[in-house]
């Protein structure tokens, strides 16, 4: 069954056989260098709303609450570290005159909630441990009557 190969034929098969050798063996050397980039995104501003109503203070009377929450319209979370509350402005019909009415006639505490990591959406601070009061002073506070505080927030 086996045949035999003439020595020609042994030695065209040996050759043969190292070129195919030689040639899967044989390499160019190189090297190279490439570059590439890569981008952050950044953040967007949230929105502070505030939560329920505040009315009908009267000189010396209980504080309210001052209830808010924060909108984060980014996909991604975005982190507050605070939340400050102001009085931008008193306004009303008898704010000025003998007996003015100002930021001054109030007490507003800062809340005290704890902010953090948050995701796309809405998140409710209440209670946030915020609070305003109309002061009882010593004083005529007709100023006041019928004012409007308007409230300020500052995330950051």
């Amino acid at each position: 069954m086996f045949r035999r190969m003439s020595r020609k034929a042994l030695v065209l098969s040996a050759v043969a056989s190292l070129v195919v050798v030689a040639a899967a063996i044989a390499y160019w050397t190189t090297s190279g260098s490439g570059t590439g980039s890569a981008t952050t995104g950044t953040s967007t501003a949230v929105t502070v709303t505030q939560v329920g109503t505040i009315s009908a203070m009267t000189p010396g009377s209980p504080a309210q609450a001052v209830d808010f929450k924060i909108n984060n319209p980014a996909l991604t979370n975005q982190f507050i570290t605070t939340v400050a509350v102001s009085i931008s402005s008193v306004t009303g019909p008898n704010i000025t005159g003998p007996f003015p009415c100002d930021a001054s006639d109030f007490t507003l505490v800062q809340p005290t909630a704890t902010y953090g990591d948050l995701t796309n959406g809405d998140h409710t601070y209440s209670p946030s441990g915020a609070t305003l009061a109309l002061n009882n002073s010593a004083t005529n506070q007709d100023g006041c009557k019928s004012a409007t505080v308007h409230l300020a927030y500052a995330a950051s």
